[in-house]
């Protein structure tokens, strides 16, 4: 039994960035990396279309470019999800919004194909994620690497074909769970102890309309991540796992890597 929601992809994109200025720009590819992400994201068979929300009219000339839908939003958006909202509050007939980041270029469409599934599949929740596990000691302790803690979620609305799920109990910049007497072992475990939040998201259309007016709450503020926000209003994340993760571009070095990449790929 197919869904019958209707789910679509929006990239925010901003110009400004801190440690990689002007970086969804950047085209030693002979493509922009906005163009690299938004071709990733047309790979996922489940969403109906993909658009980016642009926050100056240079990213969305170089989307439309290469033949891509960009849709201009104002500048002031304090965050990904309120440009996003700002472009949902124009959509017609969409149930699920995908935020995909828009230097995520090396995104696999199943990942995100996987991500709407577990909003398809539990009717009781308003947003879903995904996860990894982590095998190496120094990203675990990498505080730019953000861990999640998980419980089975055990929707009394999931269907027999739902993907497995999660309920995301907390995330966080410390290795968390904390083991009390360390072994080499506890990060080749099965099933495993720790798991990397990977930055893609579901949301259901009214949801995320709601979340980007919820107020900024003190553990968000702490850790300075946006999704503890929907934990501390008491809103339950799904979280699913894949066994690959994406490679967020954030540093002249993870460019340099991903050309490499790239190339040795043939692209």
């Amino acid at each position: 039994m197919h869904s019958t929601l209707r789910s679509y992809i929006v990239i925010p994109a901003r110009l400004a960035s801190t440690r990689l200025p002007r970086k969804l720009l950047l085209a030693e590819t002979g493509k922009p990396l906005i163009q690299h992400t938004y071709e990733a994201a047309q790979r996922a068979r489940r969403p109906t279309g993909v658009s980016v929300a642009a926050d100056c009219e240079e990213i969305a000339a170089v989307v439309r470019s290469f033949g891509g839908t960009a849709i201009l939003t104002s500048p002031n958006c304090a965050s990904g999800t309120d440009r996003i909202a700002e472009v949902v509050a124009k959509l017609g007939d969409t149930d699920i919004i995908v935020n995909v980041q828009g230097d995520e270029p090396e995104l696999s469409g199943k990942a995100i194909d996987l991500v709407v599934g577990l909003l398809e599949t539990h009717s009781d929740a308003a947003m879903a994620t995904l996860a990894t596990p982590i095998r190496s000691r120094e990203k675990l302790d990498d505080p730019a690497c953000v861990k999640v803690l998980m419980a089975p979620a055990g929707s009394k609305s999931a269907t027999a074909s739902a993907p497995v799920a999660f309920r995301a109990l907390y995330f966080s910049r410390a290795a968390v769970p904390h083991a009390r007497e360390w072994r080499d072992d506890l990060l080749v475990a099965e099933p495993p102890h720790f798991f990397q939040h990977l930055g893609l998201y579901a949301y259901r259309r009214e949801f995320l309309l709601k979340l980007a007016k919820l107020p900024r709450t003190p553990l968000e503020t702490l850790e300075n991540l946006e999704q503890l926000r929907v934990l501390e209003h008491r809103y339950e994340i799904l979280v699913g796992t894949v066994d690959e993760r994406t490679i967020s571009i954030d540093t002249p070095a993870d460019y340099a890597a991903f050309v490499e990449r790239f190339r040795r790929g043939g692209g």
